[in-house]
């Protein structure tokens, strides 16, 4: 294994996370909100990702989540409790306020994160360490997002309704390789039954693609789509 298919992932997190994070920021000075509720909501941003880190690093070295006998409490419950948190958080009374300070054009350009994803899946795919249908040369389409979103930034920004459909398809694209990773997965539920199976997603540094770098893509779609619904 190259170190750059170990560090792939981490190095992509660490890069993303901290430019959505500087837009997050800027979008909580520009609100009209007290000082004291600004620091206030800029450290709970970052503690609660760094200790979500914690935990899940605490996890993967473990072990504990590459125990599929134990499927799906393994690795499900870490899928989706940042679903959840980002759901309750996307209706949160204060989301509104900071999401009309937050640029358009920069969160749909930070999907562009998904075509080094892609790069690092192929790059274990050749490595006999993941299963063909999780790469460009199998069923995941996953690259088309992060291609068009530089596109949808550059020429479709101005039309809601082309970039509420963007969205959607990007949406669908993701929902479409997460089935494929679980469906490749040594459980009950595996269909694709080529190997290697998919195992070297819930381990360390690894497991930060289903749960940080999955969450951006789906968090990144949600705020664009419900900013893009305001507007309406």
């Amino acid at each position: 294994m190259t170190i750059l298919t170990t560090l792939g992932f981490p190095l992509i997190t660490i890069i993303f996370y901290g430019l959505f994070i500087q837009e997050l920021k800027s979008g909580i000075v520009a609100t009209s909100w007290q000082k004291e509720k600004k620091r206030k909501v800029r450290n709970r941003i970052i503690i609660g990702l760094v200790v979500w880190a914690i935990i899940i690093s605490a996890v993967s070295l473990s072990g504990f989540s590459g125990e599929f006998e134990l499927f799906p409490l393994n690795i499900m419950p870490f899928v989706i409790v940042p679903l959840i948190t980002t759901l309750i958080l996307l209706f949160h009374k204060d989301t509104n306020a900071l999401l009309s300070k937050i640029n358009l054009k920069v969160l749909t350009r930070l999907q562009a994160f998904r075509v080094f994803v892609e790069i690092v899946l192929w790059l274990l795919f050749i490595q006999n360490l993941l299963p063909e249908q999780m790469t460009i040369e199998g069923r995941n389409f996953d690259i088309i997002a992060g291609i068009t979103s530089l596109l949808a930034a550059r020429f479709i920004l101005n039309s809601r309704r082309l970039m509420i459909v963007w969205n959607i398809i990007g949406l669908a694209l993701l929902i479409n390789i997460v089935s494929i990773a679980i469906l490749s997965m040594p459980t009950s539920l595996r269909i694709f039954e080529n190997e290697p199976a998919n195992i070297i997603i819930t381990q360390f540094p690894f497991i930060v693609l289903p749960t940080f770098l999955v969450p951006l893509a789906y968090i990144l779609h949600f705020l664009s789509l419900k900013k893009l619904l305001m507007k309406s």
